[in-house]
């Protein structure tokens, strides 16, 4: 079977995870660690336990090969939303630089965890550049978008380029505003899901006119999360296949905008793994491999 990096919506194949118990480790760490991380509240270990048990069981009823980030003492909570420290492409994995400095040491976990398992490694983002993989999207097999946000500084993009033009990546690059500040958690896939080779999930209220218009030009439909479904993650779609989409619940609307285009739509309880934290299922994956 021929299998790809570079896409987010082909079918997926293989896939890394950080397990909560391993990110979370006990109430005790949740409780020392929310608040510097920004959590909207402590997540309760017990229920996120349950929840994240819910969310592992949907991929292996989907037949997809699950590897585990290890517990590392080095690392914190945050680090169960593993799509953030590295970028997966046909050419080795690119290690990140977290912008937020409570992850520092995500991108090096991630490092050791792919030499054990004998993963290429195509390069490193070095300071002073920051890169993070919420802000990066495969819009097409030889199309990665980029965004420059206050977690992905231009430094960071730089070094991207350099190690992807030279392969034939086109790397587009999408300026995104102040929303929230520093310290909120704003990436390109807050605001960008693709879920098939024509159909993406967007909020355009925090979209460049420039890039919507690439995208259209591109030939995407459109999904528009409503405004009352944005801070609840209704962006925040991780398809599995094309227009097979796992979401968090609590956005019907979305949802219904889904399933009319043919998509099946499948939701996860994710108050405490994903609401509380700002990552939803794209976050909380570090998808490798998917079919072509």
């Amino acid at each position: 079977m021929n299998t790809t990096c570079h896409s987010e919506y082909l079918k997926l194949q293989k896939v890394f995870i950080k397990p909560a118990k391993n990110a979370f480790v006990s109430d005790i760490h949740l409780s020392e660690q929310w608040q510097e991380l920004n959590y909207l509240s402590r997540p309760d270990f017990d229920n996120a336990m349950e929840e994240y048990n819910s969310f592992q069981a949907y991929f292996i009823k989907n037949n997809i090969e699950l590897l585990n980030f290890p517990f590392d003492r080095n690392v914190k909570i945050d680090s169960i939303y593993c799509r953030d420290a590295s970028i997966a492409t046909d050419f080795g994995m690119i290690i990140c630089n977290m912008g937020k400095g409570g992850r520092i040491n995500e991108p090096k976990s991630h490092l050791e965890a792919y030499k054990q398992k004998n993963i290429p490694i195509l390069g490193i983002i070095e300071a002073p550049g920051t890169l993070e993989g919420g802000d990066v999207a495969w819009l097409d097999s030889t199309t990665l978008a980029v965004g420059h946000t206050y977690r992905t500084n231009r430094e960071g993009i730089e070094q991207l380029k350099a190690l992807l033009e030279p392969k034939g990546i086109e790397i587009t690059v999408v300026e995104l505003p102040h929303y929230k500040g520093k310290n909120d958690v704003f990436h390109l896939m807050s605001i960008l899901s693709p879920v098939d080779k024509d159909l993406a999930v967007v909020y355009s209220p925090l979209m460049p006119i420039k890039f919507r218009n690439e995208l259209l030009d591109r030939g995407f439909e459109l999904i528009e999360v409503l405004d009352e479904e944005f801070e609840s993650m209704g962006c925040n779609v991780l398809a599995i296949a094309p227009r097979q989409c796992l979401m968090v619940a609590g956005n019907p609307k979305t949802k219904q905008l889904l399933e009319r285009t043919g998509c099946k739509v499948t939701t996860y309880k994710g108050e405490e793994i994903s609401v509380k934290g700002g990552g939803g299922p794209t976050c909380l994956t570090r998808p490798l491999l998917r079919s072509i």
